[in-house]
């Protein structure tokens, strides 16, 4: 395991201090049971870092609060935004202007499939 920062400019002696190999499972996934991945398609959540084809590490056994970024089902259709609930209600809220927000409403069928927890992506 990493004990210490890694400096992002010139080479640093750190390496003499590695003593485990990394386990990005340890690392990543505390719920292993309840914990799934899922590919990201589209550019609705480009704000918050999640681009087209980025992994998502979901954790289904957390408690879904106020402004989590989510997986969830609305009337059938899968989507991934940020979740809002206040005296408005339930939105699905993208985090790209281009994209309107999802107004939940006695009519809609919404299921929430778990928060996500980490976005996977590559740099190139």
């Amino acid at each position: 395991m990493v004990e210490s920062a890694v400096a992002a400019g010139f080479p640093s002696p750190a390496g003499d201090y590695l003593e485990a190999p990394l386990d990005l499972n340890e690392l990543l996934i505390p719920h292993p049971a309840s914990t799934f991945f899922i590919r990201a398609g589209g550019e609705s959540m480009s704000g918050a870092s999640i681009q087209d084809g980025d992994l998502l590490i979901v954790d289904r056994s957390l408690q879904t609060r106020h402004k989590d970024i989510v997986v969830a089902v609305v009337d059938g259709e899968f989507t991934v935004k940020r979740y809002v609930t206040d005296i408005n209600g339930k939105r699905l809220i993208p985090a790209n202007n281009e994209y309107k927000p999802i107004v939940i409403t006695a009519d809609n069928e919404l299921e929430i499939w778990g928060v996500v927890t980490y976005v996977i992506h590559k740099s190139r």
